[in-house]
């Protein structure tokens, strides 16, 4: 089956702290965005890629594909004022049928084992999204009280989230509403179960300043 990547870049890295957009932020001797495309091509040299960019981030990215001499084939699409808008706008531009893994331009890290977990369980549920345990005590603050919440019932999401391309694209022709946090929250509202599987935990999303140097290391 026709395996497309939907990465989507159009984050404004203010937590970052830099004038650089983090998804064009070099590490490791390359760009983030390059790196993370380059994860998907490695994967499988076969799978079709698409990368969401806002409309004026797109001269920018063809310099620094020059640059780098990047040239593993994708296509550029133009995001819209929301990451609902922009991965609307991708979905638009692919194929009707297939997997697509609906990914952070800014998650570097995703593992080749991760990958193959979310495309077999897409394909045979539907749809699949990546978790890692928490691993650190959690409390939930409310009103002016606090208090703990059992960690065994938590989970972190990761991306790619990944689906059978006609169900995220049915999910997506919805009206936007504020509980759409990610794309499995697309789904669900249309009546999809979620069906989650395991991430790798160095598949952090690069926000803030000391990401750059845990993914560098790990690079």
């Amino acid at each position: 089956m026709k395996k497309i990547a939907l990465v989507v870049a159009g984050g404004s890295g203010i937590r970052m702290g830099t004038s650089e957009l983090k998804q064009f932020l070099e590490i490791a001797g390359k760009p983030v965005l390059i790196h993370t495309l380059t994860r998907f091509a490695q994967w499988d040299p076969s799978l079709q890629l698409f990368l969401v960019l806002p409309s004026s981030h797109r001269d920018y990215w063809e310099e620094l594909c020059q640059t780098y001499n990047f040239r593993i084939p994708h296509t550029v699409v133009s995001g819209g004022d929301t990451r609902f808008q922009s991965v609307k706008n991708g979905l638009q531009a692919i194929p009707e049928e297939g997997i697509v893994f609906i990914h952070d331009g800014v998650r570097p890290l995703v593992s080749p084992e991760t990958l193959q977990r979310c495309y077999e369980t897409a394909m045979k549920s539907g749809n699949a999204i990546p978790v890692v345990p928490v691993n650190e005590s959690v409390r939930q603050i409310e009103n002016k009280r606090n208090f703990p919440v059992d960690r065994s019932s938590l989970v972190l999401i990761q991306t790619p989230q990944t689906f059978r391309i006609p169900l995220i694209k049915a999910a997506y022709r919805q009206k936007y509403t504020a509980e759409f946090t990610d794309d499995a929250s697309v789904l669900e509202k249309s009546g999809e179960i979620i069906h989650l599987v395991e991430g790798n935990r160095e598949n952090i999303k690069i926000t803030w300043p000391e990401d750059l140097l845990i993914a560098e290391s790990l690079l």
